[in-house]
């Protein structure tokens, strides 16, 4: 991160990427001054209204963050940004968003948490946009024209006021990860009174394991336990606001609906207080490890991997048969996961798979039989682009074997 002095001394002449948190209430003008180099602008973390009207100036600016600043309006001066398409205005309180402030060459669009009503009528004219978030804000309906934007990948739309399923989105032909949860048209939470309930003064919580959009996952033990749990367990304490993918109760209650199977990780119990919820886990072996990393600002909606990353062709298979397995139980349970993702993949030596996040989970026993094919349809692409990412991996003397031809078929259908 860069510091405004920096900027107003021309410290960073020259520079691509510019990052200010400083408590800004006004642009600073000096930004002016990379107009020549810049690309990605990041103004998060501030508390601006407005940006200025001849923003159009950074004449190469591709990528804008304004997250968690004052905004009322996405403002109209993005539209006129030649090359900008990235936008992601997350936790404002923007409420009107205006064709004038939507560039058509958009390709990934973040608008989560804020209080927006509706969408342009228009917004069929972004044909390149591949990223749509818009999870946690007022949403009643979406514009008929958004069934035209034909490169949407990946869409959020839970904590909306949804009073239907979309149906316009079912037919786009490249959308795999759909979240929309915590709408009107959803159903109901489940209190899920099948699984023990324990109280956090039983744990002791210690080492961070990880986080992410929704929690925190940290190691425990117990100090008292009543149930034959194992001593050491892993325990997701989620966040009281929305996130990215929607309400933390709704991960719960869909990471609680799908159940046992082997290649999800084992949750045992739930921790319910007035001030948060949490999930107590198995523990997962510390043998095990990500199978890829999540997109940049680069791949938009596709994983990334490790350089130099490669498996085996039976090695590929294994793993595909494992996540098949497992999108076939996620349908049973009529689930769908939404985020099926190598980076949401953990991985054994031998080749043992286990999943987790559900996040972007939605529950859709209670939609049309249209609706529900439709969802399963999206879930089934984004397993054949899980499949494509595996044969990406594949080592070279394996790529003309009749096992990666068969499933190289199975990625194009």
């Amino acid at each position: 991160m860069q510091t405004l002095s920096q900027l107003n001394n021309g410290e960073l002449k020259g520079v691509a990427r510019l990052q200010l948190s400083e408590s800004l209430t006004t642009f600073p003008v000096a930004i002016f001054d990379l107009a020549d180099s810049l690309e990605i602008l990041d103004l998060s973390n501030n508390q601006l209204n407005e940006l200025p009207d001849d923003l159009y100036r950074l004449i190469n600016l591709r990528i804008i963050f304004c997250s968690n600043n004052l905004f009322t309006e996405l403002p109209k001066v993005l539209g006129q940004c030649q090359k900008l398409e990235m936008i992601g205005f997350k936790s404002n309180q923007i409420q009107t968003v205006s064709s004038e402030s939507l560039p058509t060459w958009t390709r990934w669009l973040i608008l989560t948490d804020n209080q927006i009503t509706s969408l342009p009528e228009d917004f069929g004219r972004l044909t390149r946009v591949k990223k749509l978030a818009l999870a946690g804000n007022r949403l009643t309906s979406l514009p008929d024209s958004i069934k035209q934007c034909e490169s949407l990948e990946l869409v959020r739309l839970a904590a909306n006021q949804l009073t239907s399923f979309p149906m316009q989105i079912l037919n786009l032909p490249r959308l795999a990860w759909l979240a929309f949860s915590g709408n009107p048209f959803c159903a109901s939470r489940d209190p899920h009174n099948e699984f023990k309930t324990v109280a956090f003064r039983d744990l002791a919580l210690h080492q961070v394991l990880g986080q992410g959009a929704s929690g925190v996952i940290s190691l425990a033990t117990w100090k008292h336990s009543e149930f034959d749990f194992p001593e050491e367990v892993a325990v997701k304490v989620f966040k009281g606001e929305v996130t990215s993918d929607g309400y933390p109760e709704d991960e719960l209650d869909a990471c609680l609906a799908v159940g046992h199977h082997d290649n999800l990780v084992t949750p045992l119990a739930k921790l319910e207080e007035t001030d948060c919820s949490a999930l107590v886990m198995e523990l997962i072996p510390a043998h095990y490890t990500n199978l890829g990393m999540p997109p940049s600002l680069v791949s938009c909606t596709r994983d990334t991997f490790t350089d130099g990353l490669s498996f085996s062709i039976e090695k590929i298979a294994h793993i595909i048969k494992q996540v098949d397995d497992l999108v076939a139980h996620f349908r049973l349970r009529k689930v769908s996961h939404g985020d099926l993702y190598a980076h949401n993949v953990l991985i054994s030596e031998e080749g043992h798979v286990l999943f987790g996040d559900f996040g972007a989970a939605s529950k859709y026993e209670n939609l049309s039989v249209e609706q529900q094919q439709g969802i399963e349809k999206i879930e089934q692409r984004a397993l054949g682009f899980f499949i494509g990412d595996m044969l990406s991996l594949c080592e070279e003397k394996d790529k003309e074997s009749p096992v990666y031809k068969a499933l190289e078929s199975r990625r194009l259908n």
